[in-house]
């Protein structure tokens, strides 16, 4: 072998362990999310390479209702999960198998999410607003969802008992949207990215909006203890959400009038990345823009009070407060 020939070899061993070493340098996480607005930094965080330029390598993994995503995050099939407040996961964070470490959506009037619908027959009958749900059968995810939560607080706010209201957990959007739509229900609580095709067919009738009802905060950025111990993860995953908060909020939120966001030059790229991972039209996405706080606050005096809420109905366990389950070297506290 000749010196030429070694120097060469030597030089393409040298670049090849360089570029193995980047590799290892990247870290890996996967983040559960649903197909709605309510995650759009994380879209716009994945499909504008921001992750992959603070050297994380991610993998969105999709599901059909918020609970699943806080028992995939304690059981390890996946490490960030970022979506509704449930009283699952709060019954998860209060044994210590999860912690809360940012805000995501929040329910806030004009920024339209989740609404109340009524079916066809129903509407007929005389239910026309949201508190005309006393009494009625409402479809939902599930027992202790966000969706129930929202629920009570209506109940709260009008003055009829929960207990009147007869809960119909179906476990998924698709099937408490089918069961409207196929009338073995009077309502539903629903996001409007699928309600409105409901709507648009002529299958159920649009009531009201959670957060011009009853603001709260509905979403949040969590993970388990385990994954948390990579600080530099944790750190950097919340840096790149905390960028895209603030795009998402500037762009798109700070130009929404009655609800609806305009579709301009400015606008469209953002709007085209939500409409791509919702699996909608830019055209619906417009008046499909949850709110979420420009630096990804938490609202930790509504987190207590949705435990609070959640102890005193029965579905969550009792000992623990906000303050237990949040990752305080994490969060900025609202």
């Amino acid at each position: 072998m000749t010196g030429i020939v070694r120097l060469a070899l030597a030089g393409l061993m040298a670049i090849t362990a360089m570029g193995a070493a980047r590799a290892e340098d990247v870290l890996k996480a996967r983040i559960g999310v649903l197909r709605l607005s309510s995650s759009a930094p994380v879209f716009i965080a994945q499909d504008k390479g921001y992750f992959r330029e603070a050297g994380v390598d991610v993998e969105l993994k999709f599901f059909d209702a918020a609970q699943p995503i806080a028992v995939a995050t304690t059981s390890g099939d996946i490490d960030f999960g970022v979506t509704a407040f449930t009283a699952g996961l709060y019954n998860l964070a209060g044994k210590g198998v999860l912690k809360v470490i940012g805000g995501m959506s929040r329910e806030r009037a004009g920024y339209p999410l989740i609404g109340y619908f009524a079916s066809n027959n129903a509407y007929a009958s005389g239910l026309k607003t949201p508190k005309d749900l006393a009494g009625k059968r409402v479809a939902m995810t599930q027992v202790g969802s966000s969706f129930h939560y929202s629920l009570g607080l209506l109940a709260d706010k009008y003055g009829f008992k929960l207990a009147d209201v007869k809960i119909v957990p179906l476990q998924s959007l698709s099937n408490a949207a089918a069961a409207l739509k196929g009338e073995t229900v009077d309502a539903a609580l629903l996001p409007i990215s699928t309600a409105r095709k409901l709507m648009d067919d002529g299958g159920a009738k649009f009531l009201g909006w959670v957060g011009d009802e009853t603001p709260w905060q509905l979403g949040a950025v969590f993970a388990s203890p385990k994954t948390l111990t990579n600080k530099v993860l944790a750190t950097k995953l919340l840096g790149v959400l905390a960028k895209a908060d603030r795009e998402y909020h500037d762009v798109i939120l700070a130009a929404m009038k009655d609800g609806v966001a305009p579709i301009n030059d400015k606008t469209k790229p953002l709007l085209e990345i939500i409409a791509k991972y919702t699996n909608l039209p830019v055209e619906q996405v417009v008046g499909n823009c949850a709110y979420i706080d420009a630096d990804g606050k938490l609202d930790v005096k509504n987190v207590d009070n949705q435990i609070k809420w959640l102890q005193e109905q029965g579905f969550a366990d009792k000992g623990f407060d906000a303050n237990a389950i949040i990752a305080k070297e994490f969060v900025k506290a609202d």
